[in-house]
């Protein structure tokens, strides 16, 4: 499994460039930042393009993906795109019946609770992942020497998703159905690892030059329920992509007591949530990845001192970690000004790695 000649990790397009450089704990040209959900709501140019097209149509129209993909690389000149998609694209795609509803959030026809609707689900195919391919081929014959981040949403979320057939507060139905039923859970998990997996693989394979994989709900779990019934699935995920010789980046929301295990599921780097500062978080890894964040979004309203005060904060924590690359920690705010993280780019890309 390698990547081809013309990708931009190996004709040289993006192989020195400051995200992958950080990424594999090496000394970039400046400091790298790029936002989770850069590309969305919080900019004009997204809303007008988003006119009259549903959220997952929206990701299955290469043209449109890789345009909003562009946008914020365009604006804030951050170091990196990423690749506008749905964690619950993998299960549209496979012919799970799924829909964005809004105010909601991902709504499952049917949602998948016992062993017998686990069976029933329907396999990803490579063909039906080939709108995903054309969006990053086209993505990245505009980002010259910028790299493309591939996603995809860790097996713990997607399942989560799939067992409540909703967003939930708590995630009470997955957390119970990996005791109660651990053998239908074990199946759903590897189901969507593998959904996920190839997700990924396909981005990574058109040309996207990092992935990450993001668990939003993991911080539901203590970390006895991750190591037992959540960290083989992600494992398993990464696995459809650790012989591309991509960086892989892995980050959870409310995971600060999982890092360790998150790491050990085999990364590259460990994303960070705002909850805990980063030169804590690189001594509980062991300065052993590169780090991700973690900039409060909350922050992003604040006055201006009060915010450059916070982003260098975070960019002296990070100075403890092998590398560091400058994020959120969680996404962009839909009501952020868009001025504001041009502003902070400015800032981390004016201070010295």
């Amino acid at each position: 499994m390698t990547l081809s000649a013309s990708h931009p990790l190996l004709d040289g397009r993006t192989t020195d460039s400051p995200l992958i450089s950080a990424y594999r704990s090496q000394k970039p040209a400046r400091r790298p930042v790029w936002f989770m959900r850069q590309a969305g709501r919080s900019l004009p140019e997204y809303r007008e393009a988003r006119k009259g097209v549903a959220m997952l149509d929206s990701c299955l129209r290469p043209d449109l993906a890789a345009e909003i993909t562009l946008q914020p690389v365009r604006r804030h000149d951050v170091d990196a795109a990423i690749f506008f998609s749905d964690i619950v694209i993998p299960l549209k795609l496979a012919g799970v019946g799924v829909d964005i509803v809004p105010g909601v959030g991902p709504v499952l026809e049917s949602p998948v609770r016992t062993a017998a609707d686990v069976a029933r689900l329907p396999r990803l195919t490579e063909e039906a992942l080939e709108p995903i391919r054309e969006a990053v081929r086209l993505t990245v014959a505009e980002l010259g020497s910028t790299p493309l981040i591939g996603f995809a949403g860790a097996p713990f979320t997607l399942a989560a998703y799939m067992v409540e057939g909703r967003p939930s507060r708590d995630h009470l139905g997955p957390r119970t159905m990996m005791h109660a039923d651990p053998d239908a859970w074990r199946a759903l998990s590897e189901w969507a690892a593998d959904a996920s997996g190839l997700f990924l693989k396909a981005q990574l394979e058109a040309g996207a030059s990092a992935g990450q994989l993001f668990d939003s709900w993991a911080g539901s779990l203590g970390l006895r329920d991750y190591t037992t019934h959540v960290a083989a699935a992600s494992a398993r995920s990464l696995d459809h992509v650790r012989g591309l010789g991509a960086p892989l980046v892995h980050f959870g929301t409310g995971t600060s007591e999982l890092l360790v295990a998150m790491r050990d599921v085999g990364v590259d780097v460990v994303g960070v949530d705002y909850r805990l500062p980063l030169d804590e978080a690189n001594r509980r890894l062991g300065g052993t990845v590169a780090l991700q964040g973690n900039i409060d979004p909350a922050l992003l309203a604040a006055p201006w001192p009060v915010l450059e005060a916070h982003v260098r904060e975070v960019l002296a924590a990070g100075q403890s970690a092998p590398g560091h690359v400058v994020n959120l920690g969680h996404g962009v705010p839909p009501e952020t000004d868009p001025d504001v993280l041009t502003a902070v780019v400015k800032l981390v890309h004016s201070v010295a790695p």
